[in-house]
């Protein structure tokens, strides 16, 4: 189906967000003064999967290898800009303050980064009247027609392939080994700015090896009958707590019923 839209500049996608970052996108943010945070997920994997399953090469891609107990695992970590009401780099005009360094979820949005989810316009912070435009942001056969955005989306997919790497010596760094079980929940960890601005920039030295530190990753979850899988196929797993634990928040997708640490 083809999609219209055109930016109204109303601002609203520059309010209260969590944007996915490069390495070298998130070293620029917190230069800038900002707050970036791990994100960290960890995905079951205990064999290599055909090349023509395509979502699974896909999280392979951005993903580095581990183990939780004798379990191979993938461990996915986004660094997060976190802010609450206006982007700090917003003008009171609704311009960018950093328009021609913007992070590139920015250039791509209202696009979408994954190329298996479907674009849904009510889905989108964008006014009904930006999706009411004569141009074409995707086409009849689901092709992203601006120039910009698809280089914007070919650029982010590299860095996620290329970062992954890095950031499994930044979680070695910062002695960061948790994670939730992917499509259940996410483990969110807040450094303060100075440590993680430090750790990024060693990590992403050009002289650092590009083997990616394979160590015990523990996995949380809110669910009793998922700490049961996971005890049951032998993982290092730990039911998640309340609120923050020593700069950990655990982040469930769904109502938990799983024991509580006292």
């Amino acid at each position: 189906m083809t999609v219209h839209f055109s930016c109204t500049q109303c601002g609203r996608c520059c309010h209260g967000l969590r944007l996915p970052l490069s390495v070298r996108e998130a070293i620029t943010w917190l230069r800038d003064g900002g707050e970036v945070q791990l994100f960290s997920e960890a995905i079951p994997w205990p064999e290599d999967l055909p090349e023509d399953n395509l979502p699974a090469q896909h999280k392979r891609r951005r993903s580095f290898a581990a183990r939780s107990g004798s379990l191979p695992v993938r461990v996915i970590v986004v660094l997060m800009a976190s802010f609450d009401g206006a982007c700090p780099n917003l003008l009171p005009d609704m311009r960018c303050g950093i328009y021609d360094r913007r992070p590139r979820v920015c250039r791509i949005y209202p696009a979408e980064l994954n190329p298996f989810v479907e674009l849904e316009p009510a889905g989108k912070l964008c006014p009904p009247e930006a999706w009411q435009s004569e141009e074409v942001l995707r086409d009849e056969a689901g092709r992203w027609t601006d120039p910009d955005t698809v280089a914007a989306i070919a650029a982010a997919r590299d860095a996620d392939r290329i970062d992954a790497a890095t950031k499994a010596r930044v979680c070695e760094r910062l002695g960061h080994a948790v994670a939730g079980l992917s499509n259940e929940g996410i483990v969110i960890l807040s450094p303060s700015r100075e440590r993680l601005l430090a750790v990024l920039e060693d990590a992403i030295d050009p002289g650092a090896s590009d083997e990616e530190p394979i160590h015990s990753w523990q996995v949380l979850s809110n669910r009793s009958a998922t700490l049961d899988m996971l005890r049951s196929a032998g993982t290092d797993s730990a039911a998640a707590p309340d609120g923050d634990a020593g700069g950990l928040r655990y982040l469930g997708f769904f109502q938990g019923d799983g024991p509580r640490p006292h």
